[in-house]
């Protein structure tokens, strides 16, 4: 690593200015000065790859100055330098965060080869982030569609906090995208680049529930062959989602009130508190607030989790999202399924956009997978949408006038309808309208449609 800026710190002046000539040649740009506080202010204004300081200084020693520049800049490297090298000391150190340990008197040529490996590491940890940096502007965020007004304040909410520690609590129906909001508010947090573990609270009994978020010792029950991990425990520095959160065993609210309150948890079966450092996103289905009155979710826990709350509004409260989600749906599956389906008719979006959509996001993503598994050109028409959101169109064409029809006309168009479906074929449009063959031909007849209609 070229160019690195180096910062020295030694009350030395000899071995400071020897220090400063030999890295300056190496084309490193060196700042040495001979006092721990001087560096502190230094290091206020001002960024360095590698410190290198001695460790008794007056004011300010390099134990301190290790801490306050890990604390500032994790990624900077730190190397002590010292005559006074102890087993103890250098333990210390290295379990602070520093490099490595050189003890005094050494050799420039020791030096050289320490800071060199040093800035390689660093060198690395930039390139790493970098990747990271890129990946994530490649991918993006969770993609959070949506105009609607009520998204879009979600959105600026999600903005807003995400950045800091606050518990956050979710409240939608069932397929409102809840989950992709909680990784929108991991992936824009400070935890980032930290793992994002969920779990469905209601998927579980009680016991497997514990097992799952806790962890167990070798030998905590029968089979318990040996330790595991729980996912408070593996999300260490990262988010965990906990879905369902309204259908979590009172017994087991009371031991995650304990992990949030203490930072820390016991595994089945273990006596030793491991300390845990999590971001906890909860989301529920439930109206929590009468789940309290009620008795069947503790109060504590819900004030816990409610530091923030977003309501999810379901999709037959945002129709305006329906094209956007729908054509974003259709370029996911026919792009995995290899297709090429460029757009959706008018005809199938008018009933995509009349649908009520009991199932919300998740529906309306089913059924556009569907429409692109059963597409054969380049368009989806109602005829790929299923049979009980196709039988909408008809009623959506008259509800698209002011005057409500007449029985006769109703039936006429409802026919005409099922015969345009089928491609004019009048023994699938008998069995489908539920009479004979014969009292089809005589109703078309009767409107004069038998000669349009093809056998």
């Amino acid at each position: 690593m070229k160019n690195a800026k180096i910062l020295i710190v030694d009350d030395e002046d000899i071995a400071r200015e020897n220090l400063g000539h030999v890295l300056s040649k190496e084309g490193h740009k060196v700042v040495a000065v001979d006092r721990g506080i001087k560096a502190l202010n230094i290091l206020e204004d001002s960024e360095f790859d590698l410190v290198l300081t001695d460790l008794k200084m007056k004011q300010v020693d390099g134990m301190e100055l290790l801490t306050r520049t890990k604390e500032q800049y994790p990624e900077t490297e730190v190397i002590i330098i010292t005559a006074y090298a102890t087993v103890a000391t250098a333990i210390e150190a290295m379990q602070k965060g520093a490099y490595n340990y050189i003890p005094k008197p050494y050799k420039m040529d020791q030096v050289r080869l320490v800071v060199k490996r040093a800035l390689e590491k660093k060198r690395l940890k930039d390139e790493l982030r970098a990747l990271k940096r890129d990946y994530k502007a490649r991918v993006g965020s969770p993609l959070i569609i949506g105009k609607n007004h009520k998204m879009q304040e979600i959105n600026e909410m999600v903005a807003q906090f995400a950045p800091t520690d606050v518990s956050v609590l979710i409240f939608g129906e069932t397929g409102t995208g809840k989950e992709l909001i909680a990784r929108a508010i991991h992936h824009q947090s400070n935890r980032a680049e930290a793992r994002f573990l969920a779990v469905n609270c209601g998927g579980f009994t009680e016991e497997l529930l514990a097992n799952e978020l806790f962890g167990h010792e070798k030998g905590a029950y029968s089979g318990a062959t040996s330790t595991k991990i729980g996912l408070l425990e593996a999300a260490g520095g990262g988010t965990v989602f906990l879905d369902e959160i309204g259908d979590m065993p009172l017994s087991m609210q009371v031991k995650l009130l304990r992990v949030l309150e203490g930072r820390s948890l016991l595994r089945v079966g273990g006596t030793q508190s491991i300390p845990v450092d999590i971001r906890v996103v909860a989301a529920t289905n439930k109206d929590l607030g009468k789940e309290v009155e009620a008795g069947d979710f503790r109060k504590d826990l819900f004030y816990r989790l409610n530091v923030v709350s977003l309501h999810l509004p379901p999709l037959a409260e945002r129709r305006d999202d329906i094209p956007l989600l729908a054509h974003h749906f259709r370029r996911r599956y026919a792009k995995s399924l290899e297709k090429t389906i460029e757009d959706i008719s008018d005809e199938a979006m008018d009933i995509l956009m009349n649908y009520e959509y009991p199932g919300n996001i998740r529906e309306l993503e089913n059924i556009i997978e569907r429409a692109v598994a059963l597409c054969n050109s380049g368009k989806i028409l109602p005829k790929h949408l299923p049979q009980e959101l196709e039988r909408l169109c008809f009623t959506i064409y008259h509800h698209s006038s002011n005057r409500l029809p007449t029985l006769e006309e109703n039936e006429h168009e409802y026919v005409r309808w099922v015969l345009k479906r089928v491609d004019g074929n009048k023994t699938r449009a008998a069995e489908i309208l539920g009479i004979d063959r014969v009292s089809l031909w005589r109703k078309l007849k009767r409107w004069g449609l038998a000669e349009n209609a093809d056998s």
